[in-house]
C-alpha cells in the first residue's frame, strides 16, 4: 500500500460498502469502487486490490483518493465535468436568428445550414438546433394570394360546392387551357431498364415547337384532353363543342 494512502472506515461505512457489493441491482462501477475501499481497509497492497476489484493501478489510486476526500458518497457519484465544447452564448444565438431573418448573401434565395454555419463559425448541427428551437425553416416557403373581391368567400363556397355536392341530374365540368408547352424529344431513343442495367437516355434533346393543351375534368372523375399546335378562339371552341357532344352522349 502507498504510504500516502490512509483509508479509515467511519461508523456505518463498512455496512454501506458491503451492501453495495451484495446488491445485485447496483451498477458495477459502484461495486468495484466499494471493493477497492474494503480491500484497502483490510491492509491489502495495491496489487491485491487490483486483483480483487479487477481494475488498473491508476484506477485504484483514483478511488482511494476520492474516498479520502468525499467518503462513501464520493464513490457513488461521478464528478461533473466541463463539456467538451463551450455552450453557445445567447449573443451568438441572437446573431444566428437575426441573420436568418435577413437576406442571404449574393444571389442565393435562402439561407442553408451550411452557409449559416460558415458565416457564423459554428457547426452545421448547432445551427440546425438553433433554428429548430426558434421554429425557423428558411428552406420552406408558403405562397399566398389574397383576393380583393368582397364576394370572394361566397364564390369559393359556390364553386367548391359544385364539386363536393353537385345538384341532382347535373354535370359539372372544369375546363382549362395550358399554352406554350415545349414539345421536346431526345436526340436518340433510349434503352429500357433490364436486370443489372439502368435505363438509358441521352442528355440532349431537340425542340419540336410548342403545343397547347385543353383539358377538362368532370365531377364524375372522367377527364378529356386535346392538344393543338395553334392556340386561339377557334381551337378552344372546337374543344368545347367536342366536349359538349361527349357530355350529351354520356348523359
Amino acid at each position: 500500500m502507498r504510504k500516502d494512502v490512509e483509508v479509515r472506515l467511519g461508523a456505518g461505512d463498512r455496512e454501506r460498502l458491503e451492501g453495495v457489493v451484495a446488491d445485485r441491482n447496483r451498477a458495477q462501477k459502484h461495486v468495484w469502487r466499494a471493493r477497492i475501499i474494503l480491500a484497502t481497509a483490510e491492509g491489502c497492497g495495491t496489487a491485491e486490490v487490483m486483483r480483487r476489484a479487477g481494475v488498473s493501478k491508476p484506477c485504484v489510486w483514483r478511488w482511494q483518493r476520492r474516498f479520502m476526500e468525499a467518503g462513501v458518497d464520493g464513490l457513488l457519484q461521478d464528478k461533473t465535468r466541463r463539456p467538451g465544447k463551450a455552450p453557445v452564448t445567447d449573443a451568438v444565438v441572437a446573431r444566428v436568428v437575426a441573420r436568418t431573418l435577413g437576406d442571404p448573401p449574393g444571389e442565393t434565395t435562402h439561407w442553408t445550414s451550411r452557409a449559416m454555419a460558415e458565416a457564423i463559425g459554428l457547426a452545421v448541427s448547432t445551427v440546425q438546433k438553433i433554428w429548430r428551437a426558434h421554429g425557423l425553416a428558411p428552406h420552406r416557403l408558403r405562397t399566398f394570394k389574397l383576393s380583393r373581391d368582397p364576394q370572394f368567400a361566397a364564390k369559393v363556397h359556390d364553386v367548391v360546392g359544385l364539386y363536393v355536392d353537385p345538384p341532382a341530374h347535373s354535370l359539372v365540368l372544369s375546363v382549362d387551357e395550358k399554352s406554350q408547352i415545349q414539345a421536346l424529344d431526345r436526340t436518340q431513343p433510349g434503352l429500357p431498364m433490364k436486370r443489372g442495367r439502368a435505363g438509358t437516355m441521352t442528355h440532349d434533346y431537340v425542340r419540336n415547337g410548342t403545343t397547347t393543351l385543353f383539358a377538362s375534368t368532370c365531377s364524375t372523375g372522367q377527364s378529356s384532353a386535346s392538344a393543338c399546335s395553334v392556340t386561339g378562339t377557334r381551337s378552344f371552341s372546337a374543344f368545347s363543342t367536342a366536349l359538349s357532344a361527349t357530355s350529351r352522349l354520356a348523359g
